[in-house]
């Protein structure tokens, strides 16, 4: 199994409240911006499309590599960090 990264734990770790999207685990600055000109400008309306894919992991991963283009590391870790802020959260 993989180690988490420092900033997938701070995000894991509270609430996610507003919170930019560059928080997510996966997700830096060049994707980030990728995803703020589609309208994903807050780690809550990513966490909003992986709720309404129905936190199916090849869906959402699918998705983010089609809006942003992610590669698969990002895309694992992006729906890793939401898959178990969702754990702890909802």
């Amino acid at each position: 199994m993989s180690s988490t990264s420092q900033k997938h734990k701070e995000f894991v770790a509270e609430p996610m409240g507003e919170k930019a999207v560059m928080a997510l685990a996966g997700i830096g600055e060049v994707l980030g911006k990728r995803l703020e000109e589609k309208g994903f400008d807050k780690a809550y309306v990513v966490l909003g499309q992986f709720l309404v894919l129905k936190k199916d992991e090849d869906f959402f991963r699918e998705w983010l590599k089609d809006t942003c283009g992610a590669n698969a590391k990002q895309q694992f870790d992006c729906y890793s960090c939401l898959k178990e802020w969702c754990d702890s959260f909802l």
